[in-house]
């Protein structure tokens, strides 16, 4: 059956799944069996965190296990309980789980760590398919804190089905973009509601900035002007957990001589850019100047609310030179929070050709150069680390999918990130950016990770795929999940990919010369919508007279064929298990296999509009057979490549998230696939054949 646009977040909002249940199971010995004859308790005097967390298993049990336990306080029963408490001896971000015969302890370090307990409860019985708990006790610790993310319903959208999936997902915080009191890029947002509703379930909620910052410390008026912006946020929004300040973000008018000076939005011109300098704008460089602003800032808002977490994310210049990325650390006040991207500007060697890694890539599992620098800075002055490391389950390799299934490849990030959190001091993460946060079994696997005592992730992965398929084919699944893995570290992250057709899939269009202007199709309001982060022109590459350039051509080409190979072997292994799996599983797994076919259809696109673009810039060069075969091979490649985006409707017609991102909204949709198609047959048809002699 098709859905419709926007159809995906009626599974987002289905925050427990009713099929999860294998009514054939028998419970085994060491097992204890929660049926209804089991009360559900919680302390008289308890909060709302506490009292919904209860709530929420409730409904679990009653809608995943087909079980209707009862409810009460904890005063009123004694046996056959399944209890709520807190005791605060517990370590920091903790919690206590113990089964016995007769009793289920759900014990935070507080409340929220109460709720944790109850959503592990749920993570091993969806695992076991039946509601049974082994007996034992453990003491679980969360080792990030916080994991933050962007809204995968909509962009800065939080419906409270979508924060309770996110709080069951082991995350912690939501990021919302803030311009102003209640103004998002989105438009209007009740702040104070949107915290309000995220602390009954657990969740903290920081403002991501937007806000201009005009003046320097130094310019009269500045103390007023950032009393007036960040005062006035946090004097009517006094909730928000903390700040998010990146260079681009936050970027001043600095007075490093080593910069240009002016902010990079005040340079816009008519064309929607800004021009090239001999010295880069403040926001993309480590102004010597960044912490007296970051004081000034900070001091506004700690006035407001004294725990503030203000933090402060080095993005955009991970590409400058140590020595001046780490004097800016040394001179920061150590009261903040420090951010560094997890695998950024790393030089990677593939077949001898290097690769740099753009914002942002699982083609390299990182640690990058740059977040390793950083960290080891940070905690030798005392400065909390955090990292953007999508961990959430998405980067920008493709970027309208909700997320990629590349287990393995993820596992070798939790490795790296483990090691930084024990060497490092890593404490902290960024799980997404505004392409939001899906929940999938890649974030299922990331929240086992993420805890001590650590567990094995192969066996917790080999468990997901008996949930999600069957036992008897959790072997193939993961042989699958293999496949996918190989293929993302074949996916080469480049910018001309990523803001190209990598961005948006197989409706990327492949333009001759009549239809340079080509313009995607999006709505108003979205906030990343026609050609701003995507660019349809993909004539980016030097003159392919370099030997280097070329070379770097022909490896990118190789490796995203390796990349749809590796794709389709493992959806073919997926594929050949469906139909033998129960029928509550399919749909699901379906779509599992499919956004492998996406991720594949989309790879198969990025070849062709490279092998495109090899033809393009000769063809007028060339004369006679010479040009009539290149034209020939042109006409070869757009036929190809109409049939994969024919290939890739099913897909999106499948499963609605397909084709979608929250900042540019629908991308790559049935509507967009057929503008490419006919923009490619146009083409094929009345301009193409206009090159041959």
């Amino acid at each position: 059956m098709k859905e419709l646009n926007y159809q995906f977040r009626r599974d987002l909002a289905q925050v427990h799944k009713p099929d999860r249940r294998d009514m054939e199971k028998k419970v085994k010995s060491g097992q204890v069996e929660i049926d209804s004859s089991w009360t559900i308790a919680i302390p008289r005097d308890c909060d709302i965190v506490m009292q919904n967390a209860a709530r929420d298993l409730e409904d679990y049990f009653f809608t995943s296990m087909k079980v209707c336990v009862n409810f009460a306080y904890a005063d009123e029963v004694n046996d056959k309980v399944i209890a709520y408490s807190t005791d605060d001896t517990l370590p920091e971000y903790s919690y206590r789980f113990t089964v016995t015969q007769n009793k289920i302890e759900l014990c935070g370090k507080d409340s929220r760590f109460a709720a944790q307990a109850g959503y592990f409860a749920e993570d091993l019985m969806n695992l076991e398919e039946a509601p049974f708990l082994e007996i034992g006790e453990t003491v679980r610790t969360s080792l990030f804190n916080p994991r933050m993310v962007h809204s995968g319903y909509g962009l800065d959208m939080y419906p409270d089905d979508h924060i309770s999936a996110i709080a069951h997902s082991g995350i912690s915080a939501l990021l919302v973009f803030v311009k102003g009191v209640d103004l998002t890029p989105f438009g209007y947002q009740d702040f104070n509601d949107l915290i309000y509703r995220a602390s009954r379930l657990g969740v903290d909620v920081y403002a991501y900035s937007y806000i201009h910052s005009d003046l320097h410390p130094e310019d009269d008026g500045a103390e007023e002007f950032y009393e007036n912006a960040y005062g006035t946020l946090f004097d009517r929004c006094p909730g928000f957990k903390g700040v998010i300040f990146v260079g681009e973000s936050c970027e001043f008018r600095s007075h490093d001589p080593r910069t240009h000076g002016v902010p990079k939005r005040f340079m816009i011109g008519p064309d929607g850019r800004a021009p090239e300098t001999d010295k880069p704008y403040p926001g993309y460089f480590p102004c010597n100047d960044f912490p007296q602003w970051l004081n000034l800032v900070k001091g506004v808002i700690r006035k407001r609310k004294p725990d503030a977490d203000i933090v402060f994310w080095t993005y955009n210049w991970g590409w400058c030179d140590e020595k001046d990325r780490l004097a800016l650390i040394d001179n920061l006040p150590t009261d903040i929070s420090l951010q560094a991207t997890y695998e950024m500007f790393q030089n990677v060697e593939r077949d001898g050709i290097i690769n740099r890694t753009t914002d942002y890539s699982l083609f390299f599992e990182g640690p990058g150069d740059y977040f390793k620098s950083e960290a080891k800075r940070a905690g030798e002055r005392g400065i909390k680390m955090y990292s953007m490391t999508n961990t959430g389950g998405l980067t920008w390799d493709v970027g309208v999918i909700p997320y990629i299934p590349a287990p393995y490849q993820w596992m070798r990030r939790y490795d790296g990130m483990l090691k930084a959190h024990y060497e490092d001091s890593l404490c902290g993460t960024m799980d997404s950016h505004h392409y939001g946060f899906y929940p999938s079994f890649i974030s299922d696997l990331a929240k086992w990770a993420f805890h001590a005592p650590a567990v094995d992730l192969d066996e917790v992965l080999h468990k997901i795929a008996s949930r999600d398929f069957a036992p008897e084919y959790a072997d193939d699944v993961c042989r699958a999940y293999e496949l996918f893995s190989e293929g993302a570290r074949h996916n080469v992250s480049t910018n001309p990919d990523q803001y190209g057709p990598s961005r948006v899939g197989p409706s990327f269009p492949l333009i001759l010369f009549d239809d340079k202007d080509f313009v995607f199709k999006s709505p108003a309001h979205a906030h990343f919508g026609r050609n701003t982060i995507c660019f349809p022109n993909y004539d980016i590459y030097p003159a392919l007279n370099s030997k280097e350039v070329c070379e770097k051509l022909e490896f990118e080409i190789r490796t995203y064929n390796e990349t749809s190979r590796f794709y389709d072997e493992g959806a073919d292994i997926l594929e050949e298990i469906i139909p033998h799996i129960p029928q509550r599983k399919q749909k699901n797994a379906t779509k599992i296999m499919n956004v492998a076919r996406f991720i594949a259809n989309t790879a198969k696109t990025v070849v062709a509009v490279k092998e495109w673009m090899k033809r393009k810039r000769v063809l007028l060069d060339a004369h006679g057979e010479e040009r009539n075969t290149l034209v020939r091979e042109m006409i070869e490649i757009a036929r190809a490549e109409v049939q994969n985006a024919k290939n890739t409707i099913p897909l999106v017609e499948f499963d609605s998230r397909l084709g979608y991102e929250p900042s540019m909204e629908y991308m790559c949709d049935r509507e967009h696939l057929e503008i490419k198609i006919a923009q490619v047959e146009n083409m094929l048809e009345n301009e193409l054949p206009k090159y041959f002699e």
